[in-house]
């Protein structure tokens, strides 16, 4: 551990891997539950793959920025610990593979000396912020939406508020009402606005989310001062954090809370968490995010473009002019959104002297490059084309989003990476035309979770198995329909029909057959899916389902040679939660000493939380001696009250344990309430652990 202490300038994140060290070494010598341990590192973005004893590491890149120097540094961090490969995910990570457990605390320490993280980019806790990889150079956008990404980002990592939810929590800004980063199937989503009075703001829309039942988001405020930006997120997720369902993890996400009680208590209890809030407004930094390093002008003489056509695909559908006149931006098509450590460098080489020093990465698993000269552009694309990495066809149906499925995924029912790659060479091969349709998106996933967002798909398979006799095949579920309208506004996808896997690509034939013959002009393809219906697809794509024409070779998925067998492992998408009252009542020690630390250091708010956890982890440890398992820290309060105040057991000075509890939302976060709060935790955390011993001993 000492090369920590010596190569790292940050002291916050030291302890974060000097304490990962500490818990890794608990865990070998089994004195951490492995249930425990799988929310410890999921928090610090270690995710168990499909594959026995190794782990995938997801590296989290806020709102998909990433210079040169962090690419680098990615690439060579794969090579020396994982597989020499960067997959690129729809929330703007970056991911590796095939990593050793034990190695992850010196992987991370090396990570952060180019000041990248891997914090939270996994589990119950705040996700990796996303925004449209375009923002700052969209023409289209009010403002640039980075800063205020960038600021979300910073404020809620290591927060307490939102370190152990019930489940995960997304947001995203979109740099302008065409809604690039998906606003609607996030917790929170933000589309940039400037009110009549010349102020900046943001409508937001709340309780969105795919997985196995998408729900779009609800509009709440048309106008949200942009000062106002975080304290609002924070009451948001301080409901989420006490409301929510923690022990079905089916349905804890912040859209079942909504289902439950409504849009409208949601809201409520949000106000009625200001009082207690850190900050009431909140000034972004608009300079945070700095300009990136523009390369000079040069003249470009003798490069020839051996492929014209292809050349002038590529401008066409990869190109356009950034609002910063002179300058363009280019998307790069990287397929299934994989990238080899050495194309990485090799991309890095080839852009130092065309290309501003920053990439984005986007929602579809490509790269979006800045400020590149109008005469550089032929350069740039030969130097793309030598990596293969300069397909048309960005963002159209030619580019297929997909998730790891079963290649790395525990949850993955069938193969999603090579059919997205079998689909694309149908289109290249047979529908080239449709290269420059941005009109229709492919989207398909492994599992019905929705990683590779088929949900919002106008054309989405998901993985599944089906039933031929005594025998397994592997399947895919067909949905239409889905996809963005606009300003915070989207359509879920509808299943249509499951076919097997090997015939993805005769549904794939029928319905774009169906559409180039019977669309009407201009029609789009949520307006000839809507008219036509559901059923309508049903019945075309009905002969493809008939499983008594089978062939041997439907039997073998996608990729693969030997014949399918469903193995589905845990999922890892988000922590377990463990009901154990030992570990309980150990968490609840280790909860109370970073109250006590946070207020040796002055930041009150975070002590104050850190108190609350102690309160609700003691008396859930409690409850559970009565076998009592409440899915709600407001359940935990509730129940307590009537099983242990209530019947004499535990008394509290007169007080309920609401009261007691729930003085954090009727007090300011000042130094005064956290010595009265904390001193309340503390004597209530030692009654708890009194009357446990008191139990153990009956």
């Amino acid at each position: 551990m000492q090369s920590f202490r010596t190569e790292l300038e940050n002291p916050v994140v030291e302890k974060d891997i000097i304490d990962l060290e500490k818990k890794i070494r608990a865990f070998r010598e089994g004195k951490i539950h492995d249930e425990k341990f799988r929310s410890l590192r999921l928090a610090r973005g270690i995710y168990g793959q499909r594959q026995p004893g190794v782990q995938m590491v997801r590296i989290k890149l806020p709102f998909g920025k990433v210079t040169f120097k962090q690419l680098l540094r990615i690439a060579d961090i794969s090579d020396k610990y994982a597989s020499s490969n960067l997959h690129l995910t729809t929330r703007q990570d970056i991911q590796i593979h095939y990593v050793s457990l034990d190695r992850t605390p010196q992987l991370w320490a090396e990570l952060d000396q180019d000041d990248i993280t891997i914090r939270e980019a996994c589990g119950n806790t705040v996700r990796n912020v996303t925004a449209s990889p375009a923002a700052g150079i969209d023409p289209s956008e009010p403002f640039d939406v980075s800063p205020y990404a960038q600021a979300t980002f910073e404020y809620f990592l290591r927060n307490p508020i939102c370190q152990e939810m019930g489940r995960k929590f997304k947001i995203a800004f979109s740099s302008s009402e065409a809604d690039t980063a998906f606003s609607y199937v996030n917790d929170i989503g933000l589309i940039p606005k400037i009110n009549s009075a010349g102020q900046r703001g943001f409508k937001v829309v709340v309780g969105g989310g795919l997985g196995a039942q998408p729900i779009l988001a609800y509009p709440v405020e048309d106008f949200l001062h942009e000062d106002e930006l975080i304290p609002y997120i924070e009451a948001i997720i301080r409901v989420f954090d006490r409301y929510g369902e923690r022990t079905n993890r089916n349905k804890a996400r912040l859209k079942y809370l909504i289902q439950k009680i409504g849009i409208d208590e949601v809201l409520a209890l949000a106000k009625a968490e200001r009082k207690a809030l850190k900050v009431k407004s909140y000034k972004i930094n608009r300079d945070a995010v700095a300009l990136p390093e523009i390369p000079d002008e040069k003249k470009f003489t003798g490069v020839e473009i051996t492929n014209p056509f292809r050349y002038e695909q590529w401008l066409a559908t990869n190109v356009f002019e950034q609002k910063q006149k002179g300058f363009y931006g280019v998307y790069v098509k990287v397929t299934v959104g994989d990238i080899s450590s050495d194309d990485a460098r090799k991309l890095v080489a080839t852009l130092e002297p065309l290309a501003a020093d920053e990439i984005r990465v986007t929602q579809n698993q490509g790269l979006l490059l800045k400020y590149i000269r109008k005469e550089a552009l032929p350069a740039l694309y030969n130097g793309l084309t030598a990596l293969n990495l300069s397909s048309p066809g960005f963002d159209s149906i030619a580019d297929v989003t997909t998730c790891p499925g079963t290649d790395t995924c525990n949850l993955g029912i069938s193969n999603s990476m090579t059919l997205a790659r079998v689909l694309e060479n149908l289109i290249y091969n047979e529908y080239e035309e449709l290269v420059y349709n941005k009109d229709i998106k492919i989207k398909i996933s492994g599992c019905m979770n929705s990683c590779g967002q088929h949900g919002l798909a106008h054309i989405g398979f998901h993985g599944g198995s089906l039933k031929a006799g005594a025998k397994v095949l592997p399947s895919v579920q067909v949905l239409l329909g889905g996809g963005t309208v606009g300003d915070g506004t989207g359509r879920a996808a509808e299943r249509v029909i499951k076919v097997p896997a090997k015939r993805a690509t005769d549904v794939l034939r029928k319905i774009l057959d169906d559409y180039q013959a019977n669309s009407a002009e201009e029609e789009t393809f949520h307006a000839y899916y809507d008219r036509n219906g559901k059923d309508y697809f049903y019945q075309l794509l009905k002969p493809l389902a008939d499983l008594t024409t089978l062939t041997d070779d439907e039997f073998v998925d996608w990729g693969h040679q030997e014949t399918y067998a469903t193995a589905i492992g845990v999922g890892e998408c988000a922590g377990v939660i463990i009901d154990l009252v030992a570990t309980l009542l150990y968490e609840s020690d280790e909860k109370f000493g970073w109250a006590n630390e946070a207020f040796a250091d002055g930041r009150w708010a975070d002590a104050i939380y850190h108190a609350y956890n102690t309160f609700i982890s003691s008396a859930k440890a409690l409850l559970l001696d009565k076998n009592i398992n409440v899915s709600t820290q407001s359940g935990v309060i509730k129940e307590f009250d009537n099983s242990y105040v209530n019947t004499g057991e535990i008394a509290l000075d007169g007080s309920s344990f609401n009261d007691l509890v729930l003085k954090i939302n009727k007090h300011d976060p000042s130094e005064e309430f956290a010595v009265a709060y904390l001193k309340q935790a503390g004597e209530f955390l030692n009654t708890v652990k009194a009357k446990r011993e008191e139990l153990v001993q009956q």
